[in-house]
């Protein structure tokens, strides 16, 4: 039997990370665990394109991020979302929505 595919899907990163922030400020490592925590392991984040998403959101101006020691005194970078986050992250929700909403009707319909 096949493993399940654990990828986050195409184009929802940004909207798991802005969610992820929106909880609590954490570093990279902690977002990472944060969303295969909650998803319940279904979904598996990709380092590497956790640091891109989380650069990209930045830039954006939807996340600030500042060095921080860890509780075991390692430095990391700790991310917060920033109030153009937090609409960014109600403006995704809302389309994401939309979208399961319109995936379930085409699921549901019958000949």
């Amino acid at each position: 039997m096949d493993e399940p595919n654990t990828d986050v899907i195409q184009g929802t990163l940004d909207m798991l990370i802005l969610k992820t922030l929106s909880l609590e400020p954490m570093h990279a490592f902690g977002i990472t665990r944060r969303i295969e925590q909650i998803s319940r392991g279904v979904f598996k984040v990709n380092p590497g394109s956790l640091l891109t998403a989380l650069q990209r959101l930045e830039r954006g101006g939807w996340l600030d991020a500042e060095w921080c020691r860890t509780a075991n005194s390692r430095r990391a970078r700790v991310y917060r979302l920033t109030r153009a986050g937090k609409k960014q992250l109600e403006s995704e929700t809302a389309d994401w929505s939309r979208r399961v909403s319109a995936i379930a009707r085409l699921l549901r319909a019958e000949t």
